[in-house]
């Protein structure tokens, strides 16, 4: 590898593996101090897209401008996105950054019955097998001793991210192969069609009113930037990092980030889960890893990217 490749790729993997690391625990310190939801993903959503039409504006990028017809079949794609970024950051307004990342950790126990199920892949091999078990136990582990941090918001979240999450996982592998955009046009329609239904959403939840009586705070405002400009930039450096290496580096990526937000939450402040529950989510970051996703009929396995 030239220099200059390893430079870049050291550029796609720092700035993936930093913004992948502060993103949940920004959004966690921007709905503490500004405690309306809609409006921050409102406010991540429309800088993304803004950003990305900026850049495709400039020639660097390729971006399918707004084409009715491509809307008619790509809609569902960003109502299933809204939903599982709304449910994301409604788990973190209700619980710690913890509980969202067990839980995340733990989706190759649906995902795998699903991709079975539906997408025609084979049954998971005797080690992922092991995984899913270890995964389980971590949860319930997780679950038991966090019990008392969790109250039924926090669990109607949970389980309203749960559906949305796997919906958008399996649906998107369905749209990807009949609707043909450019990786950047998807991320533009993503984040800019969901804006619509969130302000009707802000609208009729009284949102907009509260925003009324608000006092911002410099704190409020610098954290809904701070992560608006995290949103921008993990989807440009999370392009760029699946381009630089490969699918199992990008896993190994993927759960150090985990461990560093982790980390970062615990030092910063204090609303983190207990050390019995961030052992327990330990157990389920290194089963995700050993996970391998069931491969397809006549191929070869592939790694699980958490």
């Amino acid at each position: 590898m030239s220099n200059k490749s390893a430079l870049a790729t050291a550029w796609a993997v720092g700035g993936y593996m930093a913004c992948s690391a502060l993103m949940l625990l920004v959004n966690k310190m921007a709905v503490h101090y500004l405690p309306a939801p809609g409006f921050v993903v409102f406010c991540q959503l429309l800088a993304s897209a803004a950003g990305v039409w900026a850049v495709g504006k400039m020639g660097y990028i390729e971006v399918e401008p707004l084409q009715w017809n491509l809307v008619k079949k790509f809609w569902i794609v960003p109502a299933a996105f809204l939903a599982t970024l709304f449910a994301n950051i409604k788990i973190l307004q209700h619980s710690n950054v913890e509980t969202f990342i067990v839980f995340r950790a733990s989706t190759p126990l649906i995902l795998s019955v699903f991709d079975s199920v539906f997408l025609g892949r084979q049954l998971p091999s005797a080690l992922s097998w092991v995984c899913l078990l270890g995964l389980l136990l971590g949860a319930l582990n997780y679950l038991y001793f966090e019990k008392g941090s969790m109250s039924a918001d926090s669990i109607f979240w949970v389980a309203a991210w749960y559906c949305a999450f796997c919906f958008d996982q399996l649906y998107i592998k369905h749209i990807t192969n009949t609707v043909k955009m450019t990786t950047w046009g998807r991320v533009f329609y993503t984040n800019l069609l969901p804006t619509i239904p969130l302000c009707l959403f802000m609208a009729t939840n009284g949102e907009f009113e509260s925003l009324k009586t608000f006092h911002f705070t410099p704190m409020s405002h610098f954290f809904l930037g701070l992560s608006c400009l995290c949103g921008v930039a993990i989807s440009y450096f999370a392009f760029l990092a699946r381009a630089s290496i490969s699918a199992t580096y990008f896993t190994v990526v993927g759960n150090t980030c985990k461990v560093i937000t982790v980390i970062l939450n615990v030092i910063v402040w204090d609303k983190h889960a207990t050390h019995e529950g961030i052992m327990s989510l330990g157990v389920c970051l290194v089963c995700a890893y050993f996970y391998e996703q069931a491969p397809m009929k006549n191929h070869r396995p592939e790694k699980h990217i958490v």
